[in-house]
């Protein structure tokens, strides 16, 4: 298991990264240094401490990955209570050539398959890859103590 730092233990981990329903943000590095951020669906294994994401084999950060593959990552929502996870891993790039991972990530995302969104990114001459992140370190918060739960709905 990865070092863990923070409000949670491995489990709490565990618990909060299968029920979120939002992606992951992925930092890393381009070829000539520069830093590239993106949003990507996740799943996670608790039991390898690896979080994996789908993409197109031809998307730009699967070239920046082959480069250099340290990434920095946060999962976290987007409203009160604020809570979440962000640290360092180790991305591998290998082939997901039944798209066994983009579906199980359509299915977890948008519930199915059925979608105009989903025939797209299943089509059969979209060449699909898995970025499988190694956490090497994590840092968990959770504000739930000392914020509100739901912030009060806009007067109309």
């Amino acid at each position: 298991m990865f070092p863990l730092n923070g409000a949670w233990a491995h489990d709490d981990v565990a618990a909060f990264l299968d029920d979120a329903r939002i992606p992951v943000r992925l930092a890393c590095r381009t070829p000539k240094g520069g830093l590239w951020m993106l949003s990507l669906w996740f799943e996670y294994d608790p039991d390898a401490g690896q979080l994996a994401c789908a993409t197109a084999a031809s998307a730009d950060v699967v070239r920046y990955l082959r480069e250099d593959d340290t990434v920095a990552f946060e999962i976290s929502t987007n409203r009160p209570p604020y809570r979440g996870i962000r640290g360092q891993g180790i991305a591998t790039i290998t082939p997901d050539d039944e798209k066994a991972l983009l579906r199980r990530l359509l299915e977890r995302y948008l519930g199915g398959t059925d979608s105009g969104l989903a025939r797209s990114l299943l089509d059969p001459g979209r060449e699909e890859v898995r970025i499988e992140l190694d956490v090497t370190k994590a840092y968990t918060w959770d504000f739930s103590d000392r914020m509100p739960s739901d912030a009060p709905e806009p007067a109309e």
